[in-house]
């Protein structure tokens, strides 16, 4: 009798397809987790981690599981995609004849108001990155640390970029005449995306200062104590950035949200935020749009003033 074989190496396998088909490491890494926290749950039911016990009663008992936690209903939805991804995965190299999540349905998705900063917020945000003067000529870590996490703030708020394209930007990728940033999207997909003159400013003045760090030749512009910084690196310096300025719930993508209230809220178009932030379809505007769609109504309310007129 065949054993069956383990999920792992099977991951493993999954794994190989998912970077040869170009998709971000990101992506990768969500998937692997989706697998390696089911193995795990397996494991703690005493069950072997090996592909007959991925089924869909199982799956669905992991899930109800989850959500018994008080795992929130998006964090459960993303489990349950890298696990059906993987499944169809399983399908199509004849591993399976049927993918044991079909019938398993994903957890209803609960609206629930966006983190968006304000711009008092904001503001202190960027005053926790100020330091004293240095000396000339010798290379100070903190006034180097305090410099770069200017430019994390004001790429992050000026620019809505995602994290991992903002860890990926490279000294050459930032044009500071022309105010310019060349960043590499999702599916490797190129786009220029214009910053203010403060933003200009403030890179400026962290080049000047990084040309003194140990890893100065590293082509990547964000530059940490062993290297280039991670996407890890950025949400942990933004957690202290956060706490030193008494701002709460300071993380990558409430940056982004940010960027698009305040485009919208500014009258920005709806297509031109679409090419600015790398969405390609109409889907994610509306995600977007949407989350903060009332503080929006609720801004022109009170600017036509509406009951005063009467």
């Amino acid at each position: 009798m065949t054993s069956s074989p383990r999920i792992d190496d099977l991951a493993a396998s999954f794994r190989r397809h998912l970077r040869a088909a170009g998709k971000a490491d990101r992506t990768i890494v969500l998937y692997g987790q989706s697998i390696r926290f089911y193995c795990d749950w397996l494991e703690s039911q005493q069950r072997p981690a090996t592909l007959d016990q991925l089924t869909r009663h199982s799956i669905s008992a992991w899930l109800a599981g989850l959500i018994e936690a008080g795992n929130e209903v998006s964090t459960v939805a993303t489990r349950l995609r890298g696990l059906r991804r993987f499944c169809r995965w399983l399908v199509l190299e004849g591993e399976v004849d049927k993918a044991p999540t079909e019938g398993v349905e994903m957890p209803a998705k609960v609206d629930k108001p966006v983190r968006v900063f304000s711009d008092a917020e904001l503001a202190k945000l960027i005053k926790a990155c100020a330091v004293p003067r240095g000396k000339p000529g010798i290379f100070d870590r903190s006034i180097f640390d305090g410099r770069r996490d200017e430019v994390l703030i004001r790429m992050l708020a000026d620019c809505g970029l995602r994290v991992s394209e903002l860890v990926g930007l490279e000294l050459g990728h930032v044009d500071l005449d022309q105010e310019l940033a060349y960043v590499t999207g999702k599916g490797a997909r190129p786009r220029v995306v214009p910053f203010g003159a403060r933003t200009a400013q403030s890179v400026d003045r962290y080049k000047r200062v990084r040309a003194g760090h140990p890893h100065a030749t590293n082509p990547r512009l964000l530059l940490g104590e062993r290297g280039a910084m991670s996407a890890d690196g950025v949400r942990w310096r933004l957690e202290q950035l956060g706490e030193a300025a008494g701002v709460v719930d300071v993380h990558p993508h409430a940056f982004r949200h940010t960027f698009a209230h305040r485009w919208l809220a500014g009258g920005g178009q709806e297509r031109d935020l679409m090419m600015l932030a790398g969405w390609r379809s109409d889907s994610m505007l509306s995600v977007y749009a949407r989350s903060t769609a009332g503080e929006r109504a609720r801004s022109a309310h009170r600017r036509f003033g509406l009951g005063d007129q009467i």
